[in-house]
């Protein structure tokens, strides 16, 4: 019997594909024979008798799966599992005593730092063995001799899951000379303590990527000489208490705040506190301080604009990169985020390992991406082109609309009609139409609201042959019978081929409807420039009845002619 046990399994059934349906797992006292026959007790029997056993049993049923591979690599992954939960389990006391050790040996010994950084080190590390981390694993290393030597693991220092020295922490440590010059030197720089991710996730308990707590060793001369490390994961309190109850946290937020300069009273100090309070928690753990002071400072300046920003922080080690996108709350939806994540990935040359969106009574809402990255390729971008792309990208068609209307109708009666039919059109017409294109539609219903009966245009989409066609018509009320139509069209030379209507609902005014047309000419190619207005004009003539609908009116497109001449 062992913590973990469940949450684990249920993990790596999930994380394989696997839907769970039950879970039952009982402990029972058991007694095994000298033949390993099982027997179970009951409970008196179990507390009289030396032999007897409590053990986890766990029976899951999931969706059925026949493949022999399939399940042979869910049996391989379940015991990998179980392996990983054991040997954490059972190193779990001795590294909370390597953790005691190693605080004590920094008081004694206190390292060539800040005086005020060692003691929050020590506050911090006695906040992680007070249940505020799951311990997983712990390894010590040491630098090579030579400038680029390697980053070499302590013989039988790993405890838990780094008990097997294969196991990797981070990708590239083993290969310290490898790694961009900036980074070796982060690794080398007089730094007692620092906080990142795992490539791995974690088999035991949640299957995140692990944290990794990171203790810098020196030598006698006061340099790097290499690192302690303990793998695991923060708890739950870790990440619901105020980052001013959490030691190396209280001491960057209030750093950041007295740097800001704002009263603690004050609007601006208020809204910086929230901020902080409500930052990622990771990215507080892992980030600077003075990246966290421009970064919560660009937040600040967001918080009465409606636009969208974006704050990007690349890991030491160019793993990955968090971004961080603030957009309009109401312009969120889930097409928008996947349309974030695939600009991000295509500028910074990764791919989305992680998304965590916040959505509170702010005006703005939060979308925290992990992007994951090669070591070595990460793409130097321009952020603010990246912006202006993810702004662009958050546009609504109303806002398309507005500028489109204003272009083309200047900024006083632009307004007015987005006013009327900013909101008029359906999702339908949204998603099959432009904001410019509906710009020649609106003016057709102002023309039905100056008295017309109906409106019409001709036209081809530019992806259409030249013998097909598009047609609309425009009307108060409900949309034209097909019936009356499609005599007409045909006698006019076309063929109708699809008729999508649409209902408009102006601000004002009775509602309206529009019927676009899906036509093949008769005659072949058509110039729509050359016909269109005669083709208008002959189709108004018919309906109102100053020109019969026959097969001669198929002399307007076939040989040019307008409705008088036909006539």
């Amino acid at each position: 019997q062992m913590p973990f046990l469940v949450d684990s399994v249920t993990s790596a059934l999930a994380g394989q594909g696997f839907t769970v349906h039950l879970v039952i797992h009982p402990i029972l006292r058991l007694e095994r024979d000298g033949s390993g026959r099982v027997g179970i007790l009951h409970e008196a029997d179990a507390k009289v008798n030396g032999k007897a056993l409590r053990e986890s049993f766990m029976h899951v049923e999931v969706s059925e799966e026949t493949d022999p591979h399939r399940l042979a690599e869910l049996t391989g992954q379940l015991e990998r599992v179980l392996d990983e939960v054991r040997v954490a389990v059972a190193d779990w006391q001795q590294m909370r005593r390597r953790l005691a050790e190693i605080v004590a040996d920094l008081g004694a010994n206190p390292p060539p730092v800040d005086a005020a950084e060692r003691g929050e080190a020590l506050d911090f590390l006695a906040w992680l063995g007070d249940d505020n981390f799951t311990f997983l694993g712990f390894r010590e290393y040491r630098f090579g001799e030579a400038q680029q030597g390697g980053l070499d693991i302590v013989p039988k220092s790993g405890l838990g899951i780094l008990r097997d020295d294969g196991y990797a922490v981070f990708d590239g440590l083993r290969n310290f000379a490898t790694l961009p010059p900036d980074v070796r030197e982060f690794l080398r720089e007089p730094r007692l303590l620092m906080i990142s991710k795992s490539n791995r996730r974690a088999m035991v308990h949640r299957p995140v990527h692990m944290d990794v707590i990171c203790l810098k060793m020196f030598d006698a001369a006061g340099k790097a000489a290499g690192e302690r490390i303990f793998v695991g994961l923060f708890t739950s309190l870790a990440y619901s208490r105020s980052p001013r109850q959490i030691p190396l946290l209280r001491r960057k937020v209030w750093n950041v705040l007295q740097r800001s300069g704002f009263g603690p009273s004050s609007h601006d100090g208020k809204a910086l506190q929230h901020i902080l309070d409500n930052y990622p928690r990771d990215e507080l753990f892992q980030m600077g301080e003075d990246e966290l002071f421009d970064t919560t400072l660009g937040i600040l300046n967001l918080q009465e604009r409606q636009r969208v920003a974006l704050f990007v922080r690349r890991d030491p080690f160019e793993r990955f990169v968090s971004c961080l996108v603030y957009v309009p709350r109401e312009r969120y939806d889930t097409a928008l985020r996947q349309r974030f994540a695939a600009i991000l990935e295509e500028a910074l040359g990764g791919t989305v390992d992680s998304f965590n969106t916040q959505l509170d009574q702010s005006v703005l809402g939060r979308v925290h991406f992990i992007l994951r990255t090669t070591p070595g390729r990460l793409a130097l971008v321009d952020i603010d082109q990246v912006e202006k792309r993810l702004a662009e990208a958050s546009r609504s068609w109303g806002d398309r609309l507005a500028e489109a209307l204003t272009e083309a109708l200047g900024e006083e009666a632009g307004t007015a009609r987005l006013h009327r039919y900013g909101e008029a059109f359906p999702s339908g017409y949204r998603e099959r139409f432009s904001a410019a294109a509906a710009v020649y539609d609106v003016e057709r219903f102002e023309e039905l609201r100056q008295g017309a009966d109906i409106g019409v245009m001709l036209y081809r989409t530019l992806e259409a042959d030249q013998a097909e066609l598009r047609f609309k018509i425009y009307r108060a009320g409900t949309p034209l019978a097909l019936s009356d139509v499609l005599p007409v069209l045909e006698h006019l030379g076309l063929k109708v081929i699809a008729e999508v209507p649409y209902a408009v609902a102006p601000a004002a005014g009775p509602p309206l409807s529009m019927q676009d047309f899906s036509l093949v000419a008769d005659a072949g190619e058509v110039d729509v420039t050359r016909d269109r207005a005669r083709f208008e004009a002959a189709f108004l003539s018919i309906w109102s009845g100053a020109m019969e609908s026959d097969g001669l009116n198929r002399l307007v497109l076939a040989a040019g002619l307008d409705w008088r001449q036909v006539t």
